[in-house]
């Protein structure tokens, strides 16, 4: 039966229609791998004589008290990056297959992921060189076993985080506050972590307890999803009383209105869009690594600007990027009606607007670091406004990824939403307003830095009319190939 099930998928990923896309993010993914591996594999070897030699710490110990930030930071990742590879459930119902193996065959599909992988890494170097160094080799094999174990752990805790939305508001907003508390002074963490992690070594029997948490949360993930591997149970869709809203405030903007409030009854009712939207306002607080100087590499003109422009362009990025995908489940009837597509397009722009404003009214707290940090702030604001905002509706021309509204299946597991086309329309969102900073900055200084990328912005304002009618070309040359991408299945 596992043969079958591997057949089936391999037969899925040759027959897919966006086959070649999908062997061109999967070359790509792995030179990317290979470069991972190999910096992790530098990294494990080199940490213990870092630590030892260049700053007198005890190696083993340093490791574990801050080892709870490299779990946290691993399901950070997770959570961002990490698609869960679920089998095509409904058509295997049909057959005679167990609904056991089903499932099992799914988790352990998580399991053999990337992300559980590159820790061996990692963590196999640091243990040799452990091993050499004359710490107990039973000890040392004990504590390799038991910080494996946690990794595992998170990989089911983010099968978890991506099924029961508030599991994910429970670890993240957990995880911020412990952060808070430390910043201040108030708790260390590590404090506590730390002597837990390092009875690993201490103590080798204790390394039990991280292998008996993998195997609970197994057959806790293994019982969840095979409660709900049925038709008329977890798989069914689920129906809710509907509700009339008419929002006449959105009234005002004139003839994009109606496709205004299409767009925001959408993001309100919808599992992806809502997620999507309330993780997008959470890079307001970006700015925070690189304005607060808390790391010396980020301090310097090229970051700044960065920096300001993630902090109020999370909607415009992470939202923007799928116009008109959010539309995809009635694109092609929508575009059967006689409707003016500079209107569609419109109503997409009017909505990033309103959500980087939004961004930059609530990031007026890096005043706090002093009026040229939120300058940059402002300044990054009118740049994503004025020029970034026509880029993502041109590079969204190219995006043709249906998307399932009713689920948070992450937009970075969409092969066809990377091609060439949008990955060079990526470039000028950030390097350019870089570039234009540091240009000003290192001739006549900050200041003229910030005119420069502003007075981009304010020329991206005048000739708006004239740009959408270069997206709208676009828009319309794509039209039926867009119409017929989003009616794909596979």
């Amino acid at each position: 039966m596992l043969t079958s099930f591997i057949q089936l998928q391999w037969k899925s990923f040759f027959r897919s229609a966006s086959l070649s896309s999908k062997l061109v993010i999967k070359i790509l993914m792995g030179f990317f791998a290979l470069y991972m591996m190999v910096s992790f594999a530098i990294l494990g070897a080199s940490i213990y004589f870092i630590l030892d030699e260049e700053l007198g710490l005890e190696p083993l110990e340093t490791v574990n008290r801050f080892l709870i930030y490299y779990l946290a930071m691993d399901l950070l990742a997770r959570y961002m990056l990490q698609k869960m590879p679920v089998v095509n459930i409904r058509p295997l119902l049909y057959l005679p297959f167990n609904k056991s193996k089903i499932v099992h065959f799914s988790l352990w599909k998580t399991i053999l992921s990337f992300f559980n992988i590159i820790h061996a890494f990692v963590l196999l170097p640091f243990t040799v060189v452990l091993l050499i160094k004359g710490y107990g080799a039973m000890a040392v094999i004990a504590w390799f076993l038991a910080i494996s174990a946690l990794i595992f752990c998170n990989n089911f805790i983010n099968v978890f985080i991506n099924v029961i939305n508030w599991v994910f508001f429970v670890v993240i907003g957990g995880l911020i506050l412990l952060g808070i508390l430390q910043y201040y002074e108030v708790f260390d963490i590590t404090l506590w972590t730390g002597p837990i992690f390092q009875s690993f070594y201490n103590v080798p029997v204790m390394a039990i307890i991280p292998v008996i948490l993998v195997i609970g949360f197994y057959q806790i993930a293994y019982r969840y999803f095979k409660f709900n591997l049925y038709l008329d149970a977890g798989l069914a869709t689920k129906e809710k009383d509907a509700r009339s809203e008419q929002l006449d405030w959105v009234n005002r903007f004139g003839s994009v209105a109606v496709f205004l409030k299409n767009d925001i009854k959408l993001i309100k009712r919808n599992k992806r869009s809502k997620s999507t939207t309330l993780i997008s306002f959470l890079f307001v607080f970006y700015g925070l690594l690189f304005f607060t100087g808390a790391f010396e590499m980020y301090e310097g003109p090229f970051w700044r600007m960065f920096a300001a422009i993630f902090v109020t362009g999370g909607f415009l990025f992470s939202y923007g990027q799928f116009v008109p995908s959010w539309d995809s489940s009635y694109y092609p009837l929508m575009m059967s009606q006689n409707i003016r597509y500079r209107d569609y397009l419109n109503s997409k722009w009017s909505l990033m607007v309103m959500a980087t404003l939004f961004s930059t009214v609530i990031g007026t707290f890096y005043l706090y670091f002093g009026w040229e940090v939120y300058l940059a702030v402002v300044v990054g604001a009118c740049y994503n406004i004025g020029v970034n905002s026509y880029m993502v509706l041109w590079g969204g021309a190219y995006v043709k990824t249906p998307i399932d509204l009713t689920s948070n299946k992450k937009a970075f597991g969409d092969s066809q939403a990377f091609n060439a086309k949008t990955l060079l329309l990526t470039i000028p969102k950030l390097l350019i307003p870089m570039l234009l900073y540091a240009l000003g900055y290192y001739t006549m200084g900050p200041i003229y830095g910030y005119s420069l990328v502003l007075l981009v912005a304010v020329l991206g304002f005048a000739f708006k009319e004239k740009v959408f009618d270069i997206i709208l070309k676009v828009y319309k040359a794509e039209k039926y190939e867009t119409i017929a991408a989003y009616k794909q299945k596979n």
